[in-house]
């Protein structure tokens, strides 16, 4: 074993799980950033994971890591930053450990994230919803339970991640009907279901037969749904559904769309960014700003109370033959 096994092993047990108490998520997600790199450099340069010392991992090795991810893996910018930031607290806490190793660990620490355009924010109008979910086959298990799913997701928001670990014990579906989730940064909120919601879940919880602590959307083996799963039942609906609404050909649908067609229809339904944020569980009310960016009926209501200017159409000429001479440079 080299110096930077037991370094792992610490940082992953100590620094994140005793120190940080970060949640099970991120130390997922940290790990398959490592994971990903130690494949890395076996495949690329040869080194076992338990033989890779510090000096192996320079900002060099690091940036073709990068550069790997979005060549190969077909990674977008977002992906790769997630990674980098996986790879820059793990540095940052060798640093600690391993003085002797400062400089190589400081030229890594600078590489910076790679900067990405901001496109407007993908989100399904409710025929599309309507004919997203016609598409599972009722008449089988798997199609009632994806019926469940999809509708949930798309009132709720949730996160698949927060889909996937919901219990049977998790819905309150009487008086005041509502979901409790543990959402990213380890926050717990309590999310109000419409009256065809419940009647859908209660239909499911009907035939699902859980006990409160069971996962709410099984896999036939009884065992929580895997996020690649949804995402590959998404992606088949999805096709289905473009027979009904032809426009979905156009979008891109991936199981976090719905969550911000949730978010776009309270905007559209006149509900404050403040209140769609906690709806969400964002931790800053500037991650709902894009939803106002992506509403073109809110600018359109914008421009209608605009009142004309009454100006005459026509050229701006200067008043001045020196300002003409300006303004023509």
């Amino acid at each position: 074993m080299t110096l930077i096994a037991p370094t792992l092993e610490a940082f992953f047990t100590e620094r994140l799980a005793r120190q940080k108490q970060v949640s099970p998520q991120t130390v997922a997600a940290y790990r398959d950033a490592i994971r990903l790199l130690l494949g890395y450099l076996h495949d690329e340069h040869g080194i076992t994971p338990c033989k890779v010392r510090i000096e192996d991992l320079d900002a060099e090795v690091i940036v073709a890591f990068l550069d790997h991810l979005e060549a190969n893996r077909h990674n977008g910018a977002r992906t790769r930053n997630a990674r980098l930031a996986a790879i820059r607290s793990l540095f940052s806490y060798a640093s600690l450990r391993h003085p002797d190793h400062a400089a190589l660990i400081q030229r890594v620490l600078a590489i910076p994230q790679k900067r990405f355009d901001k496109t407007i924010v993908p989100y399904l109008t409710q025929p599309e919803v309507d004919a997203l979910l016609s598409a599972p086959d009722r008449s089988t298990w798997e199609g009632r339970r994806d019926v469940a799913l999809l509708a949930m997701t798309a009132q709720t928001g949730l996160r698949v991640s927060e889909l996937v670990d919901l219990n049977c014990g998790d819905l309150e579906l009487r008086s005041g009907a509502h979901l409790r989730c543990r959402g990213k940064g380890r926050k717990e909120r309590v999310t109000p279901l419409t009256k065809e919601i419940v009647a859908v879940l209660n239909a499911w919880l009907d035939e699902r037969c859980g006990l409160p602590e069971d996962p709410l959307f099984p896999a036939r083996t009884g065992r929580r749904v895997k996020r690649g799963a949804i995402e590959r039942r998404v992606a088949k609906y999805r096709a289905r559904a473009i027979a009904i609404c032809p426009s979905m050909n156009d979008k891109r649908l991936t199981p976090h769309v719905l969550r911000h067609t949730a978010a776009m229809q309270l905007l559209q339904a006149g509900v404050d960014a403040t209140v769609i944020a906690l709806w969400l569980g964002h931790s800053d009310v500037r991650s709902t700003q894009a939803y106002l960016q992506g509403d073109l009926t809110i600018k359109e209501s914008a421009l209608a109370r605009v009142t004309p200017t009454g100006t005459k159409p026509g050229r701006y000429r200067p008043p001045d033959p020196l300002l003409a001479f300006l303004e023509g440079l």
